[in-house]
């Protein structure tokens, strides 16, 4: 049974489509839309956005965890078998024999020891025939060559021998070539001086001339 409160409502429903009995279409709408609800509310996603499964196997792995149990018994069963041998040395004076008095034989001894003493007087000739030899090439005869042709260059060279350095040390004088300059400018001023005294000396005649 409807309560009053609700039976009232149904007079101010407003349905989307006609109809004759506003309480019956109030009733089946609500019904449509709980059922509409339960539908989206039950709907299975068609992402899966789950968590994936875990499984035991692949955080603890037992095979692993076997391997290092057995590592582990095989090394702590070598560690005793070497400490009761350890021990058993101390205790006794043990089984092992250090000593070799072998003494080493070899039928090809003596052959060898020839044949070395062979390539060393070899060798030994060999570096007295080098050290005997004398030069082909005089290195003192180069050293005279080489003076006589620094010799020549300075007679036909046109510059002083180091006078890049002579110019370093006069600081405030011209380079070579400007000083080799004005030696060329001051002789032919000397050269032009004689041929303008001529040049006067023959005005002053010409003008004695007209006067008389």
């Amino acid at each position: 049974m409807h309560s009053q409160g609700n039976t009232k409502m149904f007079r101010s429903y407003q349905s989307i489509l006609p109809s004759t009995n506003k309480l019956l279409q109030m009733k089946w709408d609500q019904t449509y839309y709980k059922e509409h609800r339960r539908l989206v509310k039950e709907a299975q996603p068609m992402v899966d956005t789950k968590a994936p499964a875990t499984y035991m196997h692949l955080h603890l792995k037992l095979k692993k965890l076997q391997l290092e149990e057995e590592r582990l018994a095989t090394i702590e069963r070598d560690n005793r078998i070497l400490l009761e041998k350890m021990s058993y040395i101390m205790r006794t004076r043990g089984r092992v024999d250090n000593r070799n008095n072998y003494e080493y034989k070899s039928l090809n001894r003596e052959k060898r020891q020839r044949e070395l003493l062979r390539v060393t007087k070899e060798n030994q000739a060999i570096l007295k025939r080098i050290m005997m030899r004398k030069p082909e090439y005089s290195a003192h005869k180069w050293q005279r060559e080489w003076e006589e042709n620094q010799t020549f260059m300075d007679n036909i060279s046109h510059f002083p021998k180091d006078w890049w350095i002579e110019e370093k040390q006069d600081e405030g004088k011209g380079s070579p070539v400007q000083k080799e300059e004005q030696k060329q400018a001051d002789d032919r001023q000397q050269e032009e001086e004689p041929q303008s005294q001529i040049k006067d000396r023959q005005d002053d005649d010409q003008q004695q001339v007209e006067n008389a």
